[in-house]
This record gives C-alpha cells, sequence and structure tokens, in this order.
C-alpha cells in the first residue's frame, strides 16, 4: 500500500465477499481474473471545503448581462450622503450608530452595495430620509404609536 490514494476506493468482490485495496496492481489483477471491480470516486475526501462555489454563484460574480447583482442606485447613495452630512455624522458615526461596518456605509454611498432591507432601514431610521420606494429623499414620517 505504498501507492495509497486517499481520493479513490476500489472493491473487490469475490464471492460475496468484499475487500477493498488501493494498490493499481490488485485492481489490475481482479480485472484480469474477471473479478468484479467498483471504483468510486469521493468528492473533496480528506479537504475541509465547506464554502463549495456553484456554477451559478461563478457566473453573477463574473455578472454577465442577463445574470448580475442589483446594485444600490446613485441616487440613494446620495441621499444617504446627503442626510448623513445634514445630521454632521461621519460614515463611521453613521455605521456606529446603525451598527454596520464604515465600509457598509461607503459601498451604499458610492453605488456599489447589494441593497439590503435591513440594513437600508437601519439608515432611514438614522438620517431621517426615505431610500425605498417612489418617495427617495423625502423626510420619513412619524409612525404612530399604538395603544
Amino acid at each position: 500500500m505504498a501507492e495509497s490514494d486517499w481520493d479513490t476506493v476500489t472493491v473487490l468482490r469475490k464471492k460475496g465477499s468484499a475487500a477493498q485495496s488501493k494498490s493499481k496492481q490488485a485492481v489490475i489483477a481482479a480485472q484480469r481474473r474477471g473479478e468484479d471491480v467498483e471504483t468510486t470516486k469521493k468528492w473533496a475526501a480528506g479537504q475541509n471545503k465547506q464554502h463549495v462555489v456553484t456554477k451559478n454563484t461563478a457566473k453573477l460574480d463574473r455578472e454577465t448581462e442577463e445574470l448580475h447583482h442589483e446594485r444600490v442606485t446613485l441616487e440613494v447613495g446620495k441621499v444617504i450622503q446627503k442626510g448623513r452630512q445634514d445630521k454632521g455624522l461621519t460614515q463611521k458615526d453613521l455605521a456606529t450608530k446603525i451598527n454596520e461596518k464604515p465600509q457598509v456605509i461607503a459601498d451604499y454611498e458610492a453605488g456599489k452595495a447589494i441593497p439590503n432591507n435591513q440594513v437600508m432601514g437601519k439608515i432611514e431610521r438614522a438620517i431621517g430620509l426615505k431610500l425605498r420606494g417612489k418617495d427617495i429623499g423625502l423626510p420619513l414620517d412619524p409612525v404612530p404609536k399604538k395603544k
């Protein structure tokens, strides 16, 4: 078993008994004798691959015309920037206020971010301006509290 390959498993069957052999010589000898030889390849055997990139994800990453991620519009980015500056906040201050990273705010303002409704809602409440729907840039209406 000097040539052990951890990715392949070869099973030699002889009259109902199963034995595993990984050497090439044993497999060839079994094939010559006409025995049933089953070779299977274990996928990602012995590796710690938890995050597997699928074909669809790779296509989206390349962002072809038919498959691409929607981004935040520049209009929304300018509204965020204006609202933040009117409140006298830096990107870092706003990020701290909504419990996000400063890079998230920078991406939203630059129009590079993929919109997330939770983050958009937090930013809306922090700057007091609407970022979603047809009333982008208008002040948020105070929601009456239920009694």
